[in-house]
């Protein structure tokens, strides 16, 4: 914890470092060629105007220049020109290629950090806990995932390479202009220095400006992904307006955000010409009086002059990448504040592999509090025998699917113990703990692939026969085959070109394939028609076979197939029976519930 707090009081470029530090380590030799390239591009680009000086101060001495500046200076011919204008051509060439090549090696070294990056986010993002997933906004994860490091990647590349090129050329025509003229270097640096102040005074508004609106383009992620994915119920109450709106009012205040950072960055540009135009002019003017002073020759202010242009770019660069750099660590904050989400399921050290014989799962003294907080479990105890059907019922809310996600460890308990057959939950590697579990939801998942491979993700080393042979224990095979290319069809995003029955059978069959001893079943047959529901029932009745069976279901048809009846309030088990023991008894909240539902199942 104290390691977290030391890292969200770093600074936003800190923490977007230290995140991409460790993934540049495997691509340290191309950065080091990338680095030779660019010094060299640098040493070319200082040469570039030397061959000019030395032709103006020959056509001087040609002229009749005869001053001490230009003593030792060979006068103009034919052959000094075009060997002069050789060399420059060669520079030229030479720093272009050794550009490209800088490019080339880092752009490679931005893409493949940015892809480690994203891998390494997405996969802890798969490893953390349903307490985290209940509460975080999905679109916003989403932004982060793909918009954020992308524009890392961006910046590195656009920003990262050509400001090192620049700091790189200062320092070397510091040490050359030092050299051809102490006075005149100290313009530069006093230049150099006023944007220094100006930028670190805008750096952090533009940073600021930047997380905010990163923050606003994740939140309207959010709002499209809730639209687009509800976009049934929108269209049928007629919500488009007011859906709209809310994108609208989120999308404009993004774009005040997005101005004000690109505004700022903008003034620091304008402020930095407004320093070159003076530091030029000084320069201009001194370096011509030091010439009339026979203290510098014409070439020398040429080469002066020329350094300074080029001294002076990377000024005016520096200015206009301190608002590309400063957008990025807004971005690099964001992916770094989902890194440091703690993962609360992972293995032990030295877990074993669970080993399930029998299926029995025993819950003892669990308290548990839900993604915001608040208690939800307070000493629950729960033993389910091996091979037992039970049943949990109960009002919405009191936990009941919370309470399986213990036993697939999507959760786990903040005191007590969950276990399988006697062993702890903890003690064994969570891979070993869900496949121990075949999980049947109310939305069925269905990934847009082709019904062969979503089938075979119930175990991917399946073999097509046996793929096809858990879709005809389901009772889908028929309806598959007859399917526009068969087993090999691609789904639509959530398979919602099938109905809900079909799509429920093929959910069933990818929990046969993947032949858990232990079944839960949350809300499966909800939402379907009588005729779908008896398919899926037949189904189920094959799944459940000699299986440890743990279903949450407000179907009193369903509940009363079960060997055992569990009431699950105010985060206890208020009352345990089998089905007719608990129909007949006395002020029993699970007879009532019979009762209401029977009423509207009859109705």
């Amino acid at each position: 914890m104290n390691e977290r707090r030391r890292r969200l009081r770093a600074g936003p470029l800190r923490r977007t470092l230290s995140i991409v530090a460790p993934h540049t380590r495997p691509h340290r030799w191309l950065m080091v060629g990338g680095l030779v390239a660019l010094l060299s591009e640098v040493v070319f680009r200082v040469l570039e105007p030397w061959p000019l000086k030395l032709v103006i101060d020959a056509l001087a001495v040609r002229l009749g220049a005869t001053g001490q500046a230009t003593a030792g200076i060979p006068a103009a011919t034919i052959e000094l020109l075009v060997a002069c204008g050789a060399v420059l051509v060669g520079l030229v060439a030479l720093r272009a290629a050794t550009s490209y090549l800088a490019t080339v090696a880092f752009a490679l070294v931005g893409s493949r950090v940015a892809t480690d990056l994203r891998a390494r986010l997405f996969a802890h993002l798969q490893a953390l806990s349903m307490r985290y997933h209940a509460v975080a906004p999905t679109g916003d994860t989403v932004q982060r995932l793909v918009g954020d490091v992308g524009r890392l990647q961006e910046v590195a590349v656009s920003a990262g390479l050509p400001l090192a090129g620049n700091l790189l050329t200062l320092v070397v025509l510091a040490v050359a202009m030092l050299w051809l003229d102490p006075m005149l270097t100290v313009v530069v640096a006093v230049a150099a220095l006023a944007y220094l102040g100006l930028s670190h005074r805008s750096a952090g508004a533009i940073t600021a400006a930047s997380r905010t609106t990163r923050k606003g383009e994740g939140a309207l992620a959010e709002t499209a992904n809730e639209s687009l994915g509800a976009i049934r119920v929108v269209q049928a109450y007629g919500l488009e307006e007011q859906l709209g709106g809310a994108f609208a009012r989120g999308n404009a205040k993004a774009l005040r955000e997005g101005v004000k950072a690109r505004r700022l960055a903008a003034a620091l540009e304008r402020r930095t010409d407004v320093i070159v135009g003076i530091a030029t002019a000084v320069v201009l003017v001194g370096g011509g009086w030091q010439v009339m002073q026979d203290q510098l020759s014409p070439g020398d202010l040429v080469v002066f002059a020329a350094y300074l242009k080029i001294a002076m770019r990377p000024l005016k660069d520096l200015a206009k990448y301190t608002g590309r750099i400063a957008r990025a660590a807004a971005s690099g904050e964001r992916v770094a504040d989902l890194l440091d989400q703690r993962v609360e399921i992972q293995d032990a050290p030295g877990a074993v592999p669970l080993v399930v014989e029998r299926g029995e799962v025993d819950v003892e003294g669990v308290f548990l509090a839900d993604g915001r907080g608040r208690p939800l479990f307070r000493n629950l105890s729960l033993h389910v025998a091996g091979g037992e059907s039970v049943c949990l019922l109960g009002p919405s809310g009191a936990g009941k699917s919370t309470l399986t996600n213990l036993i697939v460890r999507a959760v786990d308990p903040q005191w007590g113990t969950v276990r399988i057959d006697g062993q702890d939950l903890r003690a064994c590697t969570v891979d070993s703990v869900r496949s121990a579990v075949s999980i049947l939801l109310q939305e069925t998942v269905l990934f847009a692939t082709t019904v062969r491979e979503n089938i075979r993700f119930g175990r991917l080393d399946a073999t097509d026969d046996e793929v096809e042979a858990a879709a005809r224990a389901a009772l889908a095979h028929d309806f598959l085959i007859a399917l526009p290319q068969g087993y090999d069809t691609v789904l639509g995003g959530r398979g919602d070109d099938l109905s809900g029955g079909q799509r429920q059978r093929i959910a069933i069959a990818r929990a046969l394939l993947r032949d858990a001893p232990i079944v839960i079943l949350d809300e499966a047959t909800t939402g379907l028609d009588p005729q779908s529901r008896a398919s899926v029932a037949a189904s189920l009745a094959r799944l459940t076979s000699d299986r440890t069976t743990i279903t949450v279901t407000h179907d009193p048809l369903v509940a009363a197939a079960a060997d055992r009846l569990l009431w699950v309030e105010d985060g206890r088990i208020l009352e345990d029976g089998s089905p007719d023991d608990l129909r007949v008894r006395r002020g029993s909240r699970v007879a009532a519930w019979f009762r209401v539902a029977g009423r509207v199942v009859t109705a």
